[in-house]
């Protein structure tokens, strides 16, 4: 008698393209890994992504939790395809102005991307699996440093390094809202609350520059910190940076 055909476990990059064995004998599946990753992002945009476990999405799916496995072998796979295809559905500027103007696209679309997916900015690696959304980004951003006098290599670390930024400057902003979150204050709401004592115990004597220069960025942003207006200023600095590689 022959043994049944079981159908070998994907890899990474058969999953992120799509190229996964044909399915041996056995039931016929019913969800899809795009319905699969779906769900995954829908719960990671909702709770975070500490709540994508598998158990949790095959809640979510009405699935038993083995079954999933069959799709994806593991959360760093199941990551990884979220991420690709948060990048092949994102908003891509077209390419056009200055240099400046093209890479402030180029971080502004990120940007964008990650804070209506907050998770996303911590999970994304700086090397992600070069799927066909990663891919597609990839090129898609190039353009922006095309025909600047750079080198292969320097065109990949100043995006490298343009895209860090983006990062740290999203994963901040998400941290900012959680705390306001938990507090269960907004900026105004937890000065008001706070300000008597910080008016008592912030010397102007012994913190006289601290004191001066934090009310002054205080009233200036209307806040102890403001997310868009560290992203902005931070995005110019960091072009101010790539100019001297740029414009050498």
């Amino acid at each position: 008698m022959t043994a049944a055909t079981e159908t070998p476990k994907p890899n990474l990059l058969e999953l992120l393209w799509r190229a996964a064995p044909e399915a041996g004998r056995g039931p016929r599946k019913k969800l899809t890994v795009d319905e699969v990753v779906a769900a995954a992002i829908g719960l990671a945009d909702a709770e975070g992504l500490e709540a994508v476990t598998v158990r949790r999405l095959a809640q979510e799916l009405g699935k038993a939790p083995m079954t999933l496995y069959t799709y994806v072998p593991g959360k760093n796979e199941l990551v990884a395809l979220m991420l690709d295809t948060l990048f092949e559905r994102m908003e891509r500027t077209a390419p056009h102005g200055s240099w400046r103007e093209r890479l402030a696209a180029v971080a502004r679309d990120n940007y964008a991307l990650y804070r209506v997916h907050p998770w996303a900015a911590a999970a994304s690696p700086s090397r992600p699996p070069l799927g066909p959304g990663q891919c597609a980004k990839y090129e898609h951003e190039l353009r922006a440093l095309e025909g600047l006098g750079l080198g292969d290599v320097e065109m990949d670390d100043a995006l490298t390094y343009l895209l860090a930024f983006v990062r740290t400057a999203a994963q901040d902003a998400a941290q900012s809202e959680a705390e306001r979150a938990a507090s269960g204050m907004d900026d105004q709401e937890w000065w008001e609350a706070n300000g008597p004592l910080l008016a008592k115990v912030l010397d102007t004597e012994r913190f006289p520059t601290a004191v001066r220069v934090g009310q002054a960025a205080g009233e200036a942003h209307d806040a102890a910190y403001n997310a868009e207006h560290a992203f902005e200023f931070g995005l110019a600095r960091t072009l101010d940076g790539l100019a001297a590689l740029i414009e050498r």
